[in-house]
């Protein structure tokens, strides 16, 4: 019994003539989201490292004696604030209002530079009084903890400033409410790490 080849001369085609298109920006929202999960690990790490190194003082200040709570407090309503501001820019942009979506902005731009300066401030003086990162392991673990978020806040007000010029120029197009979109869960995920940063670090370390 033989088998019959059939023969053709259509060309094998392992894929579709013309590939669907996604619509632009489709999948930022997805991206950006596992983005903010490679920073959870990133700050979680950190978070355990802090919990293992924490209580090593070597002889050396700790956080009874280093940290002003009232400071602490006022840069976290710092950040607080920022968030709630970023919320108004939110709406504002949701109606289109683009003076009133900068001006919000902008607040949040301050609150998160007096944050900084606060968390600078707090840095200088510790330092100032010998805790520095290399005096124990606990000073390490908070230098680098603390550091870390400060530097995505650093981020984060530059990529404000840079959606603002794009806004004052171009307009709330879909592409730049895209963007304010992505920094809004960015600026809301830095608001919550630090609430945790108060939490483990600051009350908890005044506990021991």
């Amino acid at each position: 019994m033989s088998a019959t080849a059939i023969k053709t001369d259509e060309p094998v085609v392992f894929h579709l003539p013309e590939e669907p298109h996604h619509p632009e920006g489709s999948s930022t929202g997805l991206g950006f989201w596992m983005y903010l999960m490679s920073d959870c690990l990133i700050f979680a790490m950190l978070f355990a490292t802090f919990g293992v190194l924490g209580g090593n003082y070597a002889a050396g200040p700790g956080p009874k004696e280093l940290f002003d709570l009232d400071l602490v407090a006022v840069n976290t309503a710092m950040l607080l604030f920022s968030s709630i501001t970023y919320g108004f820019a939110m709406l504002a942009m949701g109606k289109n209002r683009i003076n009133q979506t900068l001006v919000w902005l902008g607040v949040t731009g301050l609150f998160g530079l007096a944050f900084l300066g606060i968390e600078l401030y707090e840095f200088a003086h510790l330092i100032h009084e010998g805790a520095t990162p290399q005096r124990s392991a606990f000073l390490s673990s908070f230098f680098v903890l603390v550091g870390t978020h400060g530097l995505h806040v650093t981020f984060g007000i530059i990529w404000l400033v840079t959606l603002m010029v794009q806004v004052k120029f171009k307009g709330l197009i879909p592409a730049n409410k895209r963007r304010l979109m992505c920094l809004s869960m960015f600026w809301h995920f830095l608001d919550v790490i630090w609430i945790g940063v108060f939490t483990f670090v600051y009350l908890l370390g005044m506990l021991r």
